[in-house]
């Protein structure tokens, strides 16, 4: 049961108190934008619940995923451990050739690892790598290629978990049963909205991408006892001027109670490879902290790089 409440844990975005937050490796999608002026939401015909519903209800984030299987691609694995004094005490590097011509095979280029990474009976020490495992690795030949075997429900594959997973990474905003958390998720609803600051930015995404920034995070002014229990601090999204294509996502959420602590910086990015969008970038740093069990600190950097869509997918 304890294993099976961590994976909850840190299937609620991947996931204390006393986080260390390492740039090179949890940058926020802004950084790769040139930002011109804030938005005149009255000339461009735009208003906050335009942005929101994108947010809540779009489904393109989630298929440039999908569309990976597509492409045979590179993707570069970075992963590291820290102790309590935040020295690395771990680490992992891994290149891969992800082939997707004709049957899916999965090439190992380099693989590297050194430091306090598994227990005697082999598994990791920590689960944030398991999960790093799960969803970054099983995913391709899992979850985002169709017609997979169902997962059996041992060591992590647990259908729901994924599901939760799903929604908070690629719908934010929306209702998410993770124990002692409940509707702390629900950012966007009549009761939340009171703690949020929403700024709307335009500005040049990789020189060339004309996009918006639509920021949303909490009131400066909220009560500190209010501000402690708000779990994400602050969702930046960026939205594809042209299209409405969202670009990018950095989310920020902090979250500790007599049970458990938490304090995850997570950032996704996108580029364009002919008509499709694909990841590109993902980050991750945080701490996580739960009685009886080592806290763990961890952050990975994920960069698949050289697309080549295959004639057959």
């Amino acid at each position: 049961m304890k294993k099976l409440f961590l994976i909850t844990i840190l299937s609620a975005f991947i996931f204390s108190g006393f986080a260390q937050e390492i740039p090179r490796f949890n940058p926020d999608t802004i950084k790769t934008i040139t930002l011109d002026s804030v938005v005149n939401i009255k000339a461009e015909r735009l208003n906050i619940e335009t942005f929101i519903n994108k947010v809540v209800n779009d489904t393109s984030f989630y298929q440039s995923f999908r569309d990976m299987k597509r492409y045979s691609f590179i993707a570069e694995n970075r992963i590291f451990s820290y102790n309590k004094k935040n020295k690395v005490d771990g680490k992992i590097y891994r290149k891969i050739k992800h082939n997707n011509a004709g049957k899916y095979k999965m090439e190992y280029l380099v693989k590297e690892e050194s430091g306090n990474l598994y227990k005697k009976n082999g598994k990791y020490q920590l689960y944030t790598v398991e999960m790093f495992d799960y969803i970054f690795m099983n995913a391709y030949n899992t979850d985002f290629v169709p017609n997979a075997p169902a997962a059996d429900g041992k060591g992590g594959t647990n259908e729901s978990y994924k599901n939760k997973l799903k929604t908070l990474i690629f719908n934010p905003g929306r209702p998410v049963k993770v124990p002692f958390i409940g509707s702390k998720t629900e950012i966007f609803s009549a009761n939340m909205r009171q703690y949020y600051d929403y700024a709307f930015t335009s500005g040049t995404y990789l020189d060339s991408i004309p996009v918006y920034r639509f920021k949303v995070s909490v009131k400066p002014d909220i009560s500190s006892w209010t501000k402690d229990g708000i779990m994400i601090k602050e969702l930046v999204t960026i939205f594809d001027k042209r299209n409405f294509n969202i670009l990018g996502r950095y989310v920020d959420m902090k979250y500790g109670n007599m049970l458990f602590d938490f304090d995850v910086q997570m950032n996704i990015e996108m580029g364009y490879f002919g008509d499709d969008k694909l990841p590109t970038k993902i980050t991750y740093q945080g701490n996580w902290d739960y009685p009886f069990k080592k806290e763990e600190r961890a952050s990975f950097l994920i960069v698949h790089k050289d697309y080549k869509l295959e004639k057959d997918k």
